[in-house]
């Protein structure tokens, strides 16, 4: 009850930065999920093949991969920070507003492409935010802000489905349905059931007739969704405001303490005077991007299991994210080939369970964080990812394993970024090279296990889709694994005093005995 109450007081104290960074993620999660459902008629209003509007999904993975990166650059300071997200936010809003006019794949490719590094940034900022304004206590308001993607990505395809036209399938599509349904996983990436009762070869596709009826009914979804996400960027102006941040605004000190003003205020008195502290000391950011981790001056005195606690928890999070990326694509070309062979309708079906129980994962997750530790949930995680992985390749053939067996996976699989995130940040002393280091394993793990998946599911054929899930879901356990042991060496320098550790080894509060 004590954790409790302090943790409620936390939030209390720090009510509206979390509403806002917890509504920067629904746009996140909003924009994440309008391409699979929306594809046909964008496919339509750009009058592509499938392989030419499979380049928006690439620009945009590509690009929100290089601005969590990016994002990692401009957060040294609370202004940054903010600002990173009243622009990020903002242009989702305009890119939605925008993509009706967009006739040619390569302009909606580019489109897209802002839209990842807007996406990027938030993924960075938002998460390093949560952590330096919580700290030992950032696991459950993480799992808060990991839900609010889910919830955005759910509501994405509902908006979208009154508006999504039925016209738009070619007289003769019931065609080359073997050749083609390798192709057709793309649009499934978020679960949308229309139009699923065939699947097209790689053909560019015939003009509507009208040939803009479909882009005028879709439009509206756009433009509902660019209203709904505008009170985001004015939610985190108004906090830029609140904070005394806006040019206009006198500067005066800004209400929410950054992680080194924190720091200083909480020393005792004897340290409070910085002229006594070593230019080094002073100069030390608390929070790096990935390029100022990575300089060797920041490497003085540290040990080989701070880098390795680094590496480790990234390829958890490379394999983790990458797991979830490649089986929401590929569940439905799987659902539909031999020995399956269920019907388009049911299959279409499957990555909205999976996605759905991702979403409830999560909201299971923020309850359980308060009182479970963030590495016992990522060894629940994974151990029922690995389970999860071995049951689907044993009973193969039943439809109905099947289904439990993708509500089972969404279920494990939702809350272990935040998880994770939370835990090596407790190792490493809430430090923040962990933060950008860890969301762009994740991205890397999610852009490229897809085009693994993909090549060996169309070389191999549909019974490599389970295979590669088995050997990604060992592997995330075996990272797991050495990412324990690599804490237990790294914990023995707790017999070093406190002010002589290169990095601390405090654990939360909350979960101690």
């Amino acid at each position: 009850m004590g954790c409790d109450g302090r943790l409620s007081g936390l939030l209390r104290r720090n009510l509206q930065p979390t509403l806002t960074y917890w509504s920067v993620f629904f746009s996140f999660g909003l924009c994440i999920a309008f391409l699979g459902p929306t594809l046909l008629d964008l496919r339509c209003q750009t009058h592509s093949s499938l392989a030419q509007i499979s380049w928006v999904f690439f620009s945009q993975q590509l690009c929100l991969l290089l601005g969590s990166v990016l994002g990692g650059i401009f957060k040294r300071t609370l202004a940054q920070s903010l600002w990173v997200l009243f622009m990020s936010s903002l242009t989702i809003s305009l890119v939605f507003a925008v993509i009706p006019f967009c006739h040619d794949v390569k302009v909606l490719a580019s489109v897209m492409a802002l839209a990842g590094l807007a996406m990027g940034c938030i993924d960075t900022v938002a998460n390093m935010q949560l952590v330096r304004i919580y700290q030992k206590d950032s696991a459950i308001f993480l799992q808060v802000l990991h839900f609010f993607v889910g919830f955005g990505a759910l509501l994405s395809p509902l908006i979208a489905d009154p508006f999504l036209s039925d016209n738009c399938l070619p007289a003769s599509s019931t065609a080359n349905i073997t050749s083609g349904s390798h192709l057709f996983h793309a649009s499934r990436l978020l679960g949308q059931h229309r139009a699923e009762a065939q699947p097209w070869s790689n053909h560019t596709l015939p003009r509507l007739s009208p040939p803009d009826r479909a882009r005028t009914r879709v439009s509206y979804a756009f433009w509902i969704m660019a209203l709904i996400n505008l009170p985001v960027p004015m939610a985190v102006l108004y906090l830029l405001s609140k904070e005394r941040l806006l040019t206009c605004c006198p500067q005066r000190r800004p209400l929410l303490l950054s992680a080194d003003e924190l720091a200083l205020e909480t020393q005792p008195p004897e340290k409070e005077d910085a002229s006594s502290l070593p230019p080094k000391i002073q100069s030390h950011p608390a929070h790096e991007d990935l390029f100022s981790c990575c300089q060797r001056t920041n490497f003085k005195g540290v040990p080989y299991s701070f880098f390795a606690i680094h590496i480790t928890a990234a390829l958890v999070l490379f394999m983790a994210d990458g797991m979830m990326g490649a089986y929401s694509t590929f569940v439905y070309s799987y659902a539909v080939e031999k020995p399956l062979s269920v019907g388009h309708k049911v299959a279409g079906y499957l990555p909205s369970l999976f996605w759905g129980f991702i979403t409830l994962g999560q909201l299971i997750s923020i309850p359980v964080s308060s009182r479970v530790k963030p590495v016992t949930m990522v060894f629940i995680n994974m151990v029922g990812v690995v389970m999860t992985h071995l049951v689907l390749l044993a009973f193969s053939y039943n439809v109905i394993f099947l289904f439990a067996g993708t509500a089972s996976l969404g279920l494990f699989l939702s809350s272990t970024f935040p998880s994770m995130l939370a835990y090596t940040e407790d190792i490493l002393q809430y430090r923040g090279c962990a933060t950008t280091v860890l969301v762009t394993g994740a991205g890397l793990g999610e852009m490229s296990l897809q085009m693994v998946v993909g090549w060996i599911f169309q070389a191999q054929g549909s019974h490599s889709f389970l295979v590669c899930g088995v050997i990604f879901a060992c592997l995330a356990f075996t990272f797991y694994i050495l990412l324990l042991f690599f804490h237990r060496m790294h914990t023995g320098l707790s017999s070093v005093p406190a002010q002589d550790r290169p990095l601390g080894m405090e654990s939360s509060e909350c979960y101690q005995r």
